[in-house]
């Protein structure tokens, strides 16, 4: 399976765009279309986007989501990790091997400001 694109919706559009501007980039992600306050899109490929960030505007209460960001190396996801410190991130998950899930999977996990579960994984070999 394949997915097109993911959207949260955010209580704090700029707020949440702090904290994914400084995560994702790590990643080599970056804003692909923004319409602040209202959506931003964040991709790896100039112009397309396939992570959304977006008000809150449907449904009652929060629903936490689980959004895994697939990084090219263990690098890459301490570097995820430190950047979402940085941002004032809760750590769930310090960077480290999952091997309950595969032998080579190294993951970190992180509240964004909305409560939302966000991981960075690779398989790469160490």
């Amino acid at each position: 399976m394949t997915l097109n694109h993911v959207s949260l919706q955010c209580n704090d559009v700029l707020r949440a765009a702090v904290f994914y501007d400084a995560v994702l980039a790590p990643l080599g992600v970056a804003r692909q279309l923004d319409f602040a306050p209202h959506a931003i899109g964040y991709g790896s490929l100039p112009g397309q986007p396939d992570f959304w960030i977006g008000e809150f505007n449907s449904g009652d209460g929060f629903r936490e989501t689980h959004i895994a960001f697939l990084a090219a190396s263990r690098d890459e996801v301490n570097a995820f990790f430190e950047a979402a410190r940085g941002a004032g991130a809760e750590a769930l998950h310090e960077p480290r091997l999952w091997p309950e899930y595969t032998p080579t999977y190294y993951a970190a996990f992180v509240r964004d400001p909305d409560g939302n579960n966000i991981e960075a994984v690779t398989y790469a070999e160490a």
